[in-house]
């Protein structure tokens, strides 16, 4: 691989992944997330927008094994085919990726995933300052996507009933449900993330259901480390495979 480029290794060597040294590279979100998705026993079809190097998509592959299928839809055609390397690296043959815009309303038929993953963009273009790195600047910042394209695009391709999981940012709690509900994305159940006890929360999960009808339940917090600066028991059970 180019030199701009590292392999590492995650869950005891069990995945191995090509990242970029700039840009968006495997964290404490990657990890939330992957560990959040729940499956029903229909559940076959998985989308995953905004896929990066395959991260995600690869863990719920492996995850869940050949009983479901994979996709993996990223913008940046240079990450989408890093996520096909890593998906062969790993020898994973129930996930593909494809190179595409989510705002693109005929990349895919409508209704027919029964489950979409997303980390979206945290900031909007009138909050955050843009980067020269340009991977950086899509992955963190509103430029190819807003989180109301990510309600459009959830209600075009998922199924009636089909399920969203998504981490986005606590301050941003206000913009996500108008976003979701207008589009008839429902949350259903949402966890806050705090750094520490006692501190505001930085990110939360969400589990959304498409024309669900009204009722969200508040899951208790999830702390990251405790007053040791250790972390807590609870967030390295997201880290067991």
């Amino acid at each position: 691989m180019h030199e701009n480029y590292t392999c590492d290794e995650f869950f005891n060597g069990r995945l191995k992944l090509f990242q970029p040294l700039e840009g968006p590279r495997i964290n404490l979100d990657t990890i939330l997330l992957s560990s959040w998705v729940k499956l029903r026993s229909h559940d076959k079809q998985i989308i995953e927008a905004g896929c990066a190097s395959g991260a995600i998509s690869l863990i719920l592959a492996m995850k869940f094994g050949l009983k479901v299928h994979v996709t993996g839809l990223e913008i940046q055609s240079e990450l989408a085919e890093l996520a096909r390397r890593n998906a062969e690296m790993n020898s994973i043959r129930n996930a593909e990726f494809i190179n595409g815009d989510l705002r693109d309303k005929n990349i895919f038929p409508r209704e027919v995933f029964d489950v979409l993953v997303i980390n979206p963009p945290y900031e909007s273009l009138s909050r955050g300052r843009l980067s020269s790195d340009t991977s950086r600047s899509t992955a963190r910042l509103e430029v190819s996507c807003t989180i109301n394209d990510v309600g459009d695009f959830a209600f075009r391709v998922l199924k009636s009933k089909g399920r969203m999981f998504s981490v986005f940012s606590s301050e941003r709690l206000d913009a996500f449900i108008n976003a979701m509900t207008s589009h008839r994305i429902i949350p259903k159940r949402i966890r806050f993330v705090y750094p520490f006890m006692n501190y505001n929360s930085g990110i939360f999960l969400s589990e959304c259901i498409k024309n669900a009808g009204e009722g969200v339940s508040i899951l208790p917090p999830l702390i990251v480390r405790d007053e040791n600066h250790n972390y807590t028991k609870e967030l390295l059970e997201s880290y067991e495979f």
